[in-house]
C-alpha cells in the first residue's frame, strides 16, 4: 500500500532512484508545466478591464481582434470607447497596391458601434479611384462623429482627385456638420472646394488649428480668405502660392488671430513659362512677421528657371526654402540681399558656375541660417571654408555632395573636411554619391 500524504509522480521509476532525485524532478516538472504553475491556473478572463485595456493598447488592430475571441470580457473590453478614439483606414485594390486594405466588416462594424468615438482618423488610399470613392463612401456615413484630427493620404497620385467633386464634397460635409470640433485637417491632392470649406468655417472655426490643403486647384483665394477671417485660432497653414495674397496675410494679422506659427506655400509650376506668379508686397509680409514675430515661413519651389522674376524682388521674411529644381546664381544673389530671416536652403540643382559668392553674401546678410543643403551646384573648396567660417558653429546641418566641391591651390578635398570640421566644431564629411 502507498503511504498516506505521498505525492504520485506519473511514470514508471527505475529502480534506486533516490528520494532526492524524485524531489528534483517534482519540484522541474511543477514549477515549468505542472498544475502549480499559476499562469496556467489563472483565470485570464477575470482581470480587470483596465489591465486588459492596457493590454490591448500595445496590441495591432489584427491582435487585438484575435485577442477579442478569447471570452466575452475581452469582447467587452475590445469594443471601449478609448481603444477607437484613433484609426487609420486602409484602402487599396489587392491587384495594384502592397496597402493591406483594412477588413470591410470591420469598416461597418466601425461605423456601426464606434462612429461617435472616432476622434483622430486618417484614410490611407492607394492611387486607384476606387480606393478614394470607398473612403469617401465611409466618410458619408460617419453622421454621429465628433472627428477632432482628419487626414486624406494619397500614397500615389491621383487618387482622391478622380473622385466627383460633387462627391468628395458630399462626404466632407457630412464630417464638418457633425464633428463641430475639428482642430486638424490634411486633406492634400483632393477636389476641396470653396463651398466645401464654408461649411468647415460654419460648424468649426472656433476649434480650427492646422489646415493643410495644398495642390487643391478648387480653392480660390477668396475661398481660402474666407477661413482667415472667420478661424482665429489657426496656427498652421499650408496652401499653394496661387491662393495666396495680400489680403490672407492681413487677415491673418488682424488683432483677432492668434500668432500664426507655421505657414508652408507649395509654388508649383507643371507647365513651363505658361504661368504668370504674382507678386505679394511687402508691406503684407511685414504685417505679418509683426503680428506673429515667431512664424516659420517655409516656401518649396518647384519651378523652371525663368519662372522666378516675382520672387525675392524686396525683402522677404521666408525661413526655409527647398529648391527641387535648378535655381540661377542670379536667385541665390536675391536670396542672400532680401531673406535675413532665413534658418534653413536646400537647393536640388543650379548648373555649373561656382556659387563661392552667392554663399559667402548669405553667411553675412542671413545671421540665423543653421542648415544648409547642396545637390547638383559647384562650389569652391575655399569659397566653402569661407563660408563655413563665417556661419561657425551654429550650422547645425550641413549636406554637401562631394561632387560639388571644386579642390583649388588652397585645399584639397582631404584637407577640405579637417578645416570645415574645426570651424563647426565636429567631426564633418562631405556626402557621397551612392555607387550602386
Amino acid at each position: 500500500m502507498k503511504r498516506a500524504g505521498q505525492k504520485v509522480v506519473a511514470g514508471t521509476e527505475a529502480p534506486g532512484t533516490s528520494q532526492t532525485s524524485k524531489k528534483q524532478k517534482t519540484s522541474l516538472y511543477n514549477s515549468g508545466f505542472g498544475e502549480s504553475d499559476p499562469y496556467t491556473s489563472m483565470d485570464w478572463g477575470s482581470l480587470p478591464h483596465h489591465v486588459i485595456l492596457r493590454v490591448f493598447q500595445f496590441l495591432t488592430l489584427v491582435d487585438r481582434a484575435r485577442a477579442s475571441s478569447v471570452c466575452r470580457r475581452w469582447n467587452e473590453v475590445f469594443h471601449i470607447p478609448d481603444l477607437w478614439r484613433r484609426f487609420e483606414f486602409e484602402l487599396s485594390q489587392p491587384a495594384t497596391s502592397y496597402l493591406k486594405s483594412t477588413h470591410p466588416d470591420l469598416i461597418q462594424q466601425i461605423i456601426k458601434r464606434h462612429a461617435d468615438h472616432l476622434q483622430y482618423v486618417s484614410f490611407k488610399v492607394d492611387s486607384s479611384t476606387e480606393s478614394a470613392e470607398a473612403a469617401c463612401d465611409i466618410l458619408s456615413q460617419l453622421v454621429n462623429c465628433s472627428i477632432k484630427t482628419l487626414g486624406l493620404i494619397s500614397t500615389a497620385k491621383p487618387s482622391f482627385m478622380n473622385v466627383s467633386k460633387a462627391h468628395f464634397a458630399s462626404a466632407l460635409t457630412v464630417v464638418f456638420v457633425n464633428s463641430k470640433s475639428l482642430s486638424s485637417i490634411k486633406i492634400d491632392d483632393t477636389p476641396l472646394d470653396d463651398p466645401s470649406l464654408k461649411v468647415l468655417v460654419a460648424n468649426n472655426s472656433d476649434t480650427l488649428k492646422l489646415l493643410k490643403m495644398s495642390s487643391c486647384p478648387h480653392v480660390s483665394p477668396a475661398g481660402i480668405l474666407c477661413v482667415a477671417d472667420q478661424c482665429h485660432g489657426l496656427k498652421e497653414l499650408a496652401l499653394n502660392y496661387y491662393i495666396l495674397s495680400d489680403e490672407l496675410l492681413l487677415a491673418l494679422s488682424s488683432e483677432k488671430h492668434v500668432d500664426l506659427e507655421h505657414l508652408r506655400i507649395d509654388v508649383v509650376s507643371e507647365n513651363p513659362g505658361q504661368v504668370q506668379f504674382h507678386t505679394i508686397k511687402k508691406q503684407s509680409w511685414d504685417a505679418l512677421v509683426k503680428h506673429s514675430p515667431k512664424v516659420n515661413i517655409v516656401m518649396y519651389f518647384f519651378l523652371y528657371e525663368d519662372e522666378f522674376d516675382a520672387f525675392f524682388r524686396e525683402e522677404t521674411p521666408v525661413t526655409h526654402l527647398y529648391f527641387g529644381r535648378a535655381v540661377s546664381k542670379a536667385m541665390l544673389g536675391r536670396i542672400g540681399m532680401n531673406c535675413p530671416r532665413l534658418i534653413e536652403l536646400v537647393v536640388c540643382a543650379n548648373g555649373l558656375q561656382p556659387l563661392d559668392d552667392e554663399l559667402i553674401q548669405i553667411a553675412e546678410r542671413c545671421k540665423n541660417l543653421t542648415a544648409m543643403g547642396l545637390g547638383e551646384c559647384e562650389v569652391t573648396c575655399r569659397g566653402f571654408i569661407e563660408f563655413v567660417k563665417m556661419c561657425g558653429g551654429r550650422l547645425t546641418q550641413l549636406s554637401i555632395m562631394e561632387e560639388v566641391l571644386i579642390p583649388d591651390s588652397d585645399y584639397s578635398l582631404d584637407r577640405l573636411h579637417l578645416e570645415v570640421s574645426k570651424h563647426l566644431g565636429r567631426m564633418w564629411f562631405p556626402d557621397m554619391m551612392p555607387t550602386w
